[in-house]
């Protein structure tokens, strides 16, 4: 039987979530306590342990490079869940070499448990909490697959339920205001960076998408982008006229500029040594220009892409249809835009209710 913990569904305070999931993780330690929940040896529980035969290897560092490359190139997953998992599993082992446990057999429950009890209490979102636990319980049962544990322990550790937050949109008078903070806050590269927010308004694209995106891919003559999305998926998305001539305007006043001659690399966006603009950039270029639009809601490029999914909504589009534009495998993800507009809900309340 799977530990497991249930939540409310009401969307609690950060406290209540960490005291919540502090409390699952207690629960399942008093579980685990004397090893592994489950299978037993003479009414006693089965704590993990390496087959005897092939328990030792080259190390730790290389189980956990063979189990990157596994998820990459077997299971097909996008490169930054693997990059998340990546780090997540490393912070674990240096964890577990600290307390002196230089291989994977040597692990057990109460190690787990408690190192995930610790991350939460040093504040760590319960939604990363869940994804640290995951890594860990893939790269224990890819140990297991390799022969190399005869048990994975942390198989009985289900990953904790996370609310849905409902995510911070912009109005569409705050998106002119950003659009046009580039024009009026004496930036140094005005053309681009106008570009940028163009792009992720009217494809609603991630900050990875954008950054990836090479100039092959935008077809500004048909008014169409082809995203390269999570798991290599591909989608096209139309542009509008004004991210049409925001990007010609760059192409044409400021990329041969970053260039100055150095070869070049096929992105579309570059930084200022001429190279393809990394994520932290844009994230740093975009809030910069909320602050400059007077805009006091957290900014972040995520928050246009949930502007754009719900002013597309709000106007009447398709849900299914920003489901494809969104790139969302399942509609379940893309329904939750359907709650962030309150208009028909205040008129139907005001022409409905007895006390109006």
């Amino acid at each position: 039987m799977r530990l497991r913990v249930l939540f409310d569904a009401v969307s609690p305070s950060s406290s209540l979530r960490s005291r919540c999931l502090c409390g699952f993780l207690s629960a399942v330690t008093r579980v685990c306590s004397s090893g592994c929940a489950g299978k037993t040896v003479r009414g006693r529980p089965r704590p993990c342990r390496a087959r005897p035969a092939r328990a030792q290897s080259s190390g730790v560092e290389t189980h956990r490079k063979e189990f990157l490359a596994y998820l990459s190139y077997e299971c097909g997953f996008a490169r930054n869940t693997v990059l998340s998992y990546g780090r997540d599993l490393a912070q674990f082992l240096r964890h577990a070499a600290a307390l002196g446990i230089a291989s994977p057999d040597a692990l057990d429950a109460k190690t787990l448990i408690a190192y995930f009890r610790a991350r939460m209490e040093e504040g760590l979102a319960p939604r990363s909490v869940s994804r640290a636990i995951t890594a860990v319980r893939m790269f224990l049962r890819f140990l297991v697959q390799e022969g190399t544990l005869a048990e994975n322990c942390a198989r009985w550790i289900e990953t904790p339920k996370t609310w849905s937050r409902l995510p911070v949109i912009l109005n569409e008078g705050e998106i002119d205001r950003l659009l046009a903070a580039p024009e009026t806050a004496r930036a140094r590269f005005p053309r681009r960076d106008r570009a940028i927010l163009e792009l992720f308004y009217a494809t609603g694209a991630r900050v990875s998408e954008v950054c990836t995106l090479a100039c092959s891919q935008v077809r500004l003559d048909l008014g169409l982008a082809r995203i390269m999305g999570k798991g290599g998926k591909e989608r096209l998305v139309p542009l509008h006229r004004p991210g049409i001539a925001a990007i010609e305007d760059y192409l044409a006043a400021e990329r041969p500029a970053l260039l100055r001659g150095r070869d070049d690399p096929g992105a579309l966006f570059l930084s200022q040594h001429g190279k393809k603009i990394d994520r932290e950039n844009v994230w740093r270029l975009v809030r910069r220009y909320a602050r400059c639009a007077g805009i006091a809601k957290r900014v972040t490029p995520h928050t246009l892409r949930h502007s754009f999914a719900t002013h597309l909504l709000t106007h009447g589009a398709d849900l299914r249809v920003v489901q494809e534009l969104l790139g969302h495998a399942r509609v379940e993800t893309t329904e939750i835009y359907t709650h962030l507009d309150r208009t028909d809900l205040k008129r139907a309340h005001r022409k409905f209710h007895p006390r109006p």
